[in-house]
């Protein structure tokens, strides 16, 4: 198959307008004959939902939760990125758009990322509208804060909150719309298959969460905007149902699947403190402002309280390796470095894996109130969890799992190679190549769920000729019967293991397999035990409770079967990708300074995966990356 991007063509920076103007329209009387189902509630989802209804499309929206917003996009700290040059400090949609194809490592297609720079400016004056309160200077005017590989301050931020308040903005606007009719919200409710006729996605298959009763939803066109598979890791950033569960069930059905060896490790977590962790908390990025990280010069005072170790005997590693950005330097790279000294013996805390984010320096020159204004909830979460007072002794942190780049190819419409099927957000590939700057994914999902998906899904709509089924075509019976049977089989194993033990050894061999650093060897041998522990599950699960009740072993045993399945897709990606590239950190391919070594005669593509069924090996399809306004270059922060 052949992979068409839809780019359009003309000057990089004309290309959306252009396409905004050759895509055919829906008049506003037609639209209220379509339907739209919307899987997701977070910033993509809502956004879009509220988006698609205001424009008087007909919308079906789901979600797991019990609300919508208590999806995970309010769990986002920092803040999102935008090229308003506010701060007059060199800022522009060119110069954010450039540092979003670097931080990516030259891997992300450059038309999708010049389009999100562009929509940048529009997001932040959407959600100002929508009474999202960001930080504001002391003459009224919106504060901005630097993130990691930039040299400007583009980031606009309520406090360490702002995923919190841009869903609670996209939340109302999404509740107008349930009340205005527009919107028919399904909550509690889990998506777990789409159903294709005739070649087009014409709806979803899903299972309410409270009765366990299996049902239909048919549809013109399903959007998809569900999150990440980062879970699969086990312990990551990530909320405890986040899954990859829609998205995998689209790949079997004819969307590939993109670059899932693109996985971020974000630099700034609370480290391990034992198995009986179930996830990990985040640090947010914005902290390294004002933050330094350092660790001992020398193994034996790795010890001794941080106060009685000398300046002189601190290692500020990040200073000292990369001096353009110092503590703002990508995450990858933050979190490679962070790596290499504790690997090295000079890590601090319990087991040697953390090191310093002091804020002494801060404190002394802004004063502790200033500190405390800008991140005040974050060392709060600090202290409550760890026990320690940020204020006065510096934070541990840790590499932990957090994003993933990779997901479901999309073209330039955000339609995936199933017809009739757009992903939005996180769920998809499009935007962020091998590493994603910090505070750019609130920028995609609001950019694709505000200002692209509702121009683009019109195109299909009245181009596609294919109207919607009834919800009680033959195709949707098959379906539901293979949900209800796949669900059968899970309880009906009785085995010795809980999900959750199978999940904790899966993820504890990606990680250490798949996840910082990579090789081979390491690789060959994810691939063999893999399937192994696929068989273990389906052998020996235990999940417990009936089908037709609310029973959330049920739930978690389906999606950690998604993730076994999914964990060998990705050690295949890492495997076949020979080179180094933002977060996918290949150890044979390295420079002398142990820097990431890409490969671009060779590997200068998105690598898009066909499932070819049970049992056997995906078909690779390769989305050449053809870039007209940057040259690859290699990434250098130093």
């Amino acid at each position: 198959m052949n992979l068409n991007a839809q780019v359009p063509g003309g000057p990089l920076e004309q290309k959306w307008d252009k396409h905004r103007f050759d895509l055919k329209l829906v008049n506003p009387a037609n639209k209220r004959k379509f339907e739209i189902i919307v899987v997701g509630t977070g910033l993509a989802g809502a956004s879009a939902a509220a988006s698609l209804a205001e424009l008087g499309y007909q919308v079906k929206c789901f979600c797991f939760q019990d609300s919508p917003r208590r999806a995970h996009s309010i769990a986002a700290q920092g803040g999102i990125n935008a090229a308003k040059n506010y701060q007059n400090d060199g800022d522009s949609v060119y110069r954010l758009f450039y540092d979003t194809i670097k931080g990516g490592d030259f891997r992300a297609r450059e038309a999708n990322v010049y389009r999100l720079a562009q929509l940048s400016v529009n997001i932040i004056d959407q959600c100002v509208a929508q009474g999202v309160p960001f930080a504001r200077e002391y003459g009224g005017l919106l504060a901005n804060r630097s993130f990691g590989g930039t040299q400007v301050s583009r980031t606009f931020y309520a406090r360490g909150q702002t995923g919190q308040q841009l869903l609670l903005g996209a939340y109302q606007a999404l509740c107008r719309q349930i009340s205005l009719g527009g919107v028919r919200m399904f909550p509690r409710t889990e998506m777990l298959d789409v159903v294709v006729i005739d070649g087009h996605a014409k709806g979803i298959v899903v299972r309410d969460l409270i009765t366990g009763k299996v049902s239909s939803h048919a549809a013109d066109a399903v959007v998809l905007a569900t999150g990440g598979y980062i879970n699969v890791f086990y312990l990551s950033t990530n909320a405890k149902g986040c899954n990859v569960t829609a998205t995998w069930r689209a790949y079997k059905k004819g969307a590939f699947f993109a670059n899932p060896c693109y996985t971020q490790i974000h630099p700034t977590c609370i480290p391990v403190s034992g198995e009986h962790q179930s996830k990990l908390t985040l640090m947010s990025e914005s902290l390294r402002n004002d933050g330094r990280v350092w660790v001992p010069r020398r193994k034996e005072d790795c010890g001794k309280p941080a106060a009685a170790i000398p300046e002189l005997e601190r290692d500020y590693y990040l200073e000292r390796k990369y001096p353009s950005y110092g503590n703002l330097a990508p995450r990858d790279i933050s979190s490679r470095a962070a790596k290499e000294a504790c690997d090295e013996g000079r890590g601090v805390g319990p087991g040697g894996l953390g090191v310093y984010l002091d804020f002494a320096d801060s404190i002394k020159r802004l004063g502790e109130n200033v500190i405390r204004e800008r991140y005040g909830n974050l060392f709060d979460m600090y202290e409550r969890i760890t026990g320690e007072n940020a204020y006065q002794v510096p934070m541990r942190i840790y590499p932990a799992a957090h994003y993933a780049m990779g997901g479901t190819w999309v073209d330039y419409n955000l339609m995936s190679t199933l017809p009739g099927l757009f992903v939005l957000g996180e769920a998809n590939f499009a935007d962020h190549g091998a590493n994603r700057l910090g505070a750019s994914a609130l920028m995609q999902g609001l950019g694709d769920g505000y200002f692209v998906v509702p121009y683009t899904i019109g195109h299909y709509l009245v181009t596609c000729n294919q109207p919607k089924p009834p919800a009680s075509h033959a195709e949707f019976r098959r379906v539901e019967s293979d949900v209800k049977a796949f669900t059968d089989r899970l309880l009906s194993i009785k085995g010795k293991r809980t999900p959750t033990s199978l999940h904790r050894e899966l993820g504890k061999l990606l990680w250490e397999k798949c996840g910082m650093a990579r090789n081979e060897a390491g690789l060959k041998l994810a691939l063999q035990r893999i399937p192994e522990l696929r068989e273990e599950f389906w052998k020996n699960v235990n999940v417990t409770g009936e089908g037709t009740e609310l029973n959330q072993s049920l739930e978690y045993a389906g999606r950690v079967a998604d993730f076994i399945e999914f964990a060998e897709l990705l050690c295949l990606d890492a495997l076949h990708r020979r080179e180094s590239c933002g977060g996918h950190f290949r150890e044979e391919f390295q420079t002398p300074d142990g820097e990431a070594q890409r490969d671009d005669q060779n590997f200068a593509y998105a690598a898009a995966w066909e499932y070819q069924g049970p049992d056997k090996a995906p078909a690779l399809h390769k989305e050449p990356l053809v870039y007209e306004a940057v040259h690859l270059s290699t990434r250098s922060y130093k």
